[in-house]
């Protein structure tokens, strides 16, 4: 007695709909990740009518707590002119520093990471973000 069927039927699976969506994504999420840039922490910075770009070699930033990152790394302020001087390449023709100071930071904080920048020799800029309602020229 044979009880199994002679029939028997494959399932199959058609995926060149989902390859095509997968594809797609993929592009999708390679796209954003160029465009997305890591080395930024969220601060409140001061407006200004002009916004200054600069080729930003060592970013350093501080915030409302008086805390200073270079890049995204926490660095405290005694350790910031080693810190710095480890960031910018060595040779490099006018290396400049910007400094992203939150609104709320008294100046004497920004002055003083200017004065560390002087003393390895490199520039500054201070970051600002562009206001709402800026007249324009």
């Amino acid at each position: 007695m044979n009880l199994r069927s002679r029939n028997k039927r494959h399932a199959e699976l058609h995926s060149g709909a989902l390859n095509d969506i997968l594809f797609i994504l993929l592009l999708f999420f390679l796209i954003v990740s160029t465009l997305a840039n890591p080395n930024v922490i969220k601060l409140a910075l001061p407006k200004a009518a002009s916004n200054t770009k600069a080729k930003q070699t060592v970013v350093v930033s501080i915030d409302a707590g008086q805390k200073y990152f270079v890049g995204t790394n926490p660095v405290n302020f005694s350790e910031l002119q080693a810190a710095l001087a480890s960031k910018i390449p060595a040779g490099e023709v006018d290396p400049t520093i910007v400094i992203n100071a939150e609104e709320s930071v008294p100046i004497s904080a920004v002055v003083s990471v200017m004065q560390i920048a002087r003393e390895l020799g490199a520039k500054t800029v201070l970051g600002t973000a562009k206001p709402q309602n800026a007249p324009k020229r």
